[in-house]
């Protein structure tokens, strides 16, 4: 095999290993939770894969060493992205199933549209990034229709929906700030010393709360936690990193498009979660709203405008 044609086979590889590893995810957390709440999840997940990617950075001959700064900027967008988002998404899918929960936050770059257009006012939004947005409006409206019209009103599930929605709004602001501040260290050692602090401050909510004493410790959920761990924390999110050196950004960006579809399979095939009309009608939609917000950016990157740009949604590091 010659070199062009092993660098494709690592491509490959490597977009199967963020496709669908990290659209399982969802299955993990809805299956973990179930038996571990969510803060305790967090703060057994991010306690391990944290240090461990710590001292591999540092065995890599990394700067691990944060400043005063890097210290507070890191546990800002931990805290955004690992505490506040990511564990709302897992104490969501309590009471939501795994691939409505993903659909929900596959809306994520929408919201990045939003914050950086309407709270720091540093760039502006296209016409097709604000079709995008009102697209992205249609498809959640599409996927809730069932519960918000009555029919089927479920108190809970409606709560879960809600801290999704707060969940990607967090993820949306965590990235914008992470896109926004510069730091001494490269984004492996950044993202493993998020994990660190965020497994941290997980633990604290978990203790002050209590939920160390709701934990049933099962075969099941210790076995999505070491998923959780490798799969998300460890092999998808490198793998991400290291297309993002070789392959252009858009193109990254297309497991955007990919993780939700895999995360509702998954949720079908090994949870028995219902997929109806609704939810196949809304996952095109709110697909197609996140390809016009992408498209925007594109768009914007070859014109040399200020136009927003999309980060990618709510996948894990």
């Amino acid at each position: 095999m010659s070199e062009e044609k092993r660098h494709q086979f690592r491509i490959a590889l490597a977009f199967a290993a963020v496709y669908v590893l990290w659209g399982a995810t969802y299955l993990a957390m809805r299956v973990a939770v179930g038996q571990i709440p969510a803060y305790v999840l967090g703060a057994v997940r991010y306690g391990i894969a944290g240090p461990l990617m710590l001292a591999w950075c540092a065995l890599a001959g990394k700067k691990v060493r944060i400043t005063r700064r890097d210290a507070l900027r890191l546990l800002a967008i931990g805290i955004l992205l690992l505490s506040v988002a990511n564990m709302g998404v897992a104490g969501a899918e309590e009471y939501v199933p795994s691939g409505l929960a993903a659909l929900i936050v596959a809306g994520v770059p929408i919201w990045v549209a939003i914050v950086e257009a309407w709270i720091f006012r540093s760039r502006r939004l296209s016409t097709m990034g604000l079709a995008g947005l009102a697209l992205g409006i249609i498809g959640l409206l599409v996927l809730l229709w069932p519960k918000i019209s009555g029919a089927h009103l479920d108190q809970l599930e409606l709560m879960g929906f809600g801290i999704l929605v707060m969940a990607s709004v967090s993820w949306a602001l965590g990235s914008v700030l992470s896109g926004r501040w510069s730091l001494s260290v490269d984004i492996f050692t950044a993202s493993a010393w998020e994990m660190t602090l965020a497994g941290a401050i997980n633990g604290l909510v978990a203790l002050v709360t209590g939920r160390f004493h709701h934990v049933v410790w099962t075969s099941h959920g210790v076995l999505a936690i070491v998923y959780l761990v490798i799969g998300g924390s460890w092999i998808g999110f490198t793998a991400y990193i290291w297309l993002l050196e070789h392959v252009p950004t858009p193109k990254v960006a297309t497991y955007a498009y990919v993780n939700p579809v895999v995360a509702v399979c998954l949720g079908w095939l090994f949870l028995n979660e219902k997929v109806d009309l609704y939810m196949l009608i809304g996952t095109v939609i709110i697909i197609s709203a996140v390809a016009l917000v992408n498209l925007s950016k594109l768009r914007a990157l070859k014109g040399g405008a200020g136009v927003l740009s999309a980060v990618e949604p709510a996948g894990d590091d």
